[in-house]
């Protein structure tokens, strides 16, 4: 299991102190608020960066880092990656995955058959879409909803789809 999540983006600089603003990705901004420290990657450079403040805005939030003291050291950040640990990133509620878990999982008819492997779960206008990829290499999506999967086990690595011909 993926032990680290990119809870959220990094923004343009706000205010004269440092702040930057944050784009929560899962759209939950409690958790970015309890932080006292967060891996920031700009590009593929990464480096722990502690966490002076918060400051709660109409949308969202702005974080000011140790070091980040005027909006032209914030600009750097704009784009960056906030990384957590799994025990830092936003709290499932029941029947909640984070997308990370379910990428790789096997994905079964309710017969047993074996029909490809989640790749990711995209945000579409009316819910989230499994993207499947199918033994054959062959891409699809489905709708990520109880009414087509049944049983989704973490530990056995494995969804069951209730009706497979919506891979069709």
């Amino acid at each position: 299991m993926t032990e680290r999540f990119i809870v959220a983006l990094l923004g343009a600089p706000f205010g004269v102190k440092g702040f930057v603003k944050v784009r929560s990705l899962s759209g939950e901004y409690d958790h970015i608020r309890r932080l006292s420290s967060a891996v920031i990657r700009v590009g593929d450079a990464e480096s722990l960066r502690e966490i002076e403040d918060t400051l709660p805005l109409s949308r969202g939030l702005a974080i000011k880092f140790r070091g980040v003291d005027d909006p032209k050291a914030a600009k750097a950040l704009t784009g960056a990656e906030v990384i957590v640990n799994r025990d830092h990133a936003a709290p499932l509620r029941p029947d909640e995955f984070y997308v990370e878990d379910l990428r790789g999982l096997a994905v079964i008819s309710s017969a047993g058959e074996a029909l490809g492997h989640i790749t990711g779960i995209i945000e579409g206008g009316s819910g989230s879409l499994a993207e499947i990829r199918l033994a054959s290499g062959e891409v699809k999506l489905a709708p990520f909803r109880n009414e087509f999967f049944g049983e989704i086990n973490l530990e056995t690595r494995r969804a069951v789809i209730l009706h497979p011909w919506v891979l069709e």
